[in-house]
């Protein structure tokens, strides 16, 4: 998509006039609305543009890395070792 105007070419614009002609101020404030929002577009649009190349790169490193594996066991794994780990701290305690 190629675009055709930027702000010096719209502040730059003039238009030719006839019988009646347009408010030449009126053309100019409206110009100067036109030439605000596209500046704000244009910037807008950049940093979207740097957002989506962030996402790219970070997408790119999440692919790269290895995906990792469970090494914490299950869940009956992980009981049984906090039910060891509670003997061991409070012995026979717990029984009682």
């Amino acid at each position: 998509m190629e675009i055709k105007l930027d702000t010096k070419t719209i502040l730059e614009k003039e238009f030719k006039t006839g019988l009646r002609g347009y408010n030449t101020e009126e053309v100019d404030l409206f110009l100067d609305d036109v030439i605000k929002d596209y500046q704000t577009f244009m910037k807008k649009i950049e940093a979207l543009e740097t957002e989506m190349e962030d996402m790219k790169k970070q997408a790119a490193e999440t692919k790269r890395r290895p995906t990792t594996t469970n090494t914490g066991g299950t869940n009956f794994d992980i009981l049984q070792r906090i039910s060891n780990l509670e003997k061991h701290v409070f012995g026979d305690k717990l029984g009682k």
